[in-house]
């Protein structure tokens, strides 16, 4: 993951930090396969470690309110700390890979929704108000 300053994080969206967050899972995993190929056990649990932190600030940062997919991801960020922290305990780079396909599918369809929103978004005023219209009645008839 490029290098990012403080002034750039907080000029970033939640959606995009989001992606950051998916990028920097992806990554860690990525190291801890290697640094486990190499025998090297302190920096593959670092690495571990840190990917676990970065699972757990993705399940903080859940709205429920947003509906099932949101505990549906939480049940999954859970699964995907467990297998990491069993991968770390037994060195097993199999379990460390299947993590890493499921992030890295999640990131994907990330990515995915966040190119379809921004193309989504309305352009013109009239749009907007309209938009916020919808928003508004579809609130008001739940």
């Amino acid at each position: 993951m490029d290098f990012l300053t403080e002034e750039a994080v907080y000029q970033k969206t939640s959606q995009q930090l989001t992606a950051l967050l998916y990028e920097g899972l992806i990554e860690s995993i990525e190291e801890a396969i290697h640094y486990t190929k190499q025998k090297d056990y302190i920096k593959a649990n670092k690495r571990l470690q840190k990917g676990n932190d970065i699972l757990r600030r993705l399940g903080v940062g859940l709205k429920y309110d947003a509906g099932i997919i949101a505990h549906q991801l939480d049940a999954l960020y859970n699964y995907m700390a467990e297998q990491l922290i069993e991968a770390n305990i037994k060195k097993d780079i199999a379990i460390m890979e299947t993590v890493l396909k499921i992030a890295t599918e999640i990131a994907e369809a990330w990515n995915v929704a966040m190119k379809k929103q921004t193309s989504a978004q309305p352009s013109s005023p009239l749009m907007k108000k309209l938009s916020a219209y919808e928003q508004f009645i579809t609130a008001y008839e739940e």
